[in-house]
């Protein structure tokens, strides 16, 4: 039986055949060259574009999984939520109710998910930093958290490693979100006098208070290929300066060739590069006592 009746206008489906359904969100587009990327092959490349290698932002949760032992994980302080020292309020929604609205939306608590964990089987301290909540700003529980693992470093002698992403300090907290910068490096600076490691993992973005304080103070510093990582905006500095700034300035790259970071890993040879590097900390003289 012929299933189309032949006009001389247009063609007819019968009633019969059902259009058939197509999933949704089964492609992305690649934000730096405009490729389709398909979703499951995107996501088996660690979300690493297979055409021009832009590596998109991971959630807090992904970023775990990535660099942490399967089951090993065991998370620390969640228990801690943000205040509202100001009762500041931003065009009329109070900051109480932006935290609570940002929370169902990204699932976390706070900006940053930290706790315990194994890197290849080397126990690590560890603190990761989520984009995806109010632009990973460091208010005063973010700035906690990064201390206080900080600290069970200290106090375990295990490797403390922290990727951070971050848009700055959280306006909603004022001086509170500013003091952070003091507590994260004057715990850090404890941590190097005990000869204990700090691996800083820089992905995009990290900026702005963060990246002038604790992100940048470790023995090692890594960033992610493209990552931009600097402190002002490249127009707020052409603006003050009056100067046009040179290709790539702030990207992880332009970083390494100044001397500003010590190497720019593809993400799928993080882990082992980091373990690699715990490993030759491990077997140090200085770090055994």
């Amino acid at each position: 039986m012929n299933l189309f009746r032949r006009n001389p206008r247009y063609l007819t489906i019968p009633a019969t055949i059902t259009p058939r359904e197509i999933p949704e969100n089964l492609w992305v587009r690649c934000a730096k060259c405009g490729e389709l990327l398909y979703v499951k092959e995107f996501e088996r490349n660690l979300k690493v574009c297979h055409k021009c290698d832009h590596h998109f932002r991971l959630s807090a949760r992904e970023r775990i999984d990535l660099l942490v032992d399967n089951g090993s994980f065991v998370e620390k302080d969640d228990e801690l939520l943000p205040g509202d020292p100001l009762g500041f309020v931003s065009l009329g929604q109070p900051y109480p109710s932006k935290i609570s609205e940002t929370q169902k939306k990204s699932g976390l608590a706070e900006a940053v998910v930290s706790g315990t964990g194994e890197l290849e089987g080397i126990p690590i301290e560890i603190a990761v930093c989520d984009f995806s909540f109010l632009g990973a700003s460091m208010g005063s529980v973010f700035g906690e958290k990064i201390a206080r693992t900080v600290e069970r470093g200290l106090a375990t002698r295990h490797p403390v490693l922290i990727s951070s992403c971050s848009g700055g300090a959280r306006m909603h907290e004022g001086i509170f979100s500013l003091m952070q910068m003091a507590k994260t490096t004057g715990a850090l600076a404890r941590l190097a006098e005990n000869g204990v490691p700090f691996i800083s993992l820089l992905t995009d973005p990290t900026t702005g208070g963060v990246s002038a304080s604790y992100a940048t103070l470790g023995d090692v510093t890594i960033a992610e290929p493209g990552a931009m990582i600097g402190f002002a905006g490249p127009r707020v500095i052409e603006q003050i300066t009056k100067q046009k700034l040179p290709p790539g300035f702030q990207t992880a790259e332009f970083l390494l060739e100044h001397g500003m970071i010590d190497m720019v890993v593809h993400r799928r040879e993080l882990k082992t590069t980091i373990a690699k590097i715990l490993r030759m900390y491990l077997g140090t003289a200085a770090y055994a006592c």
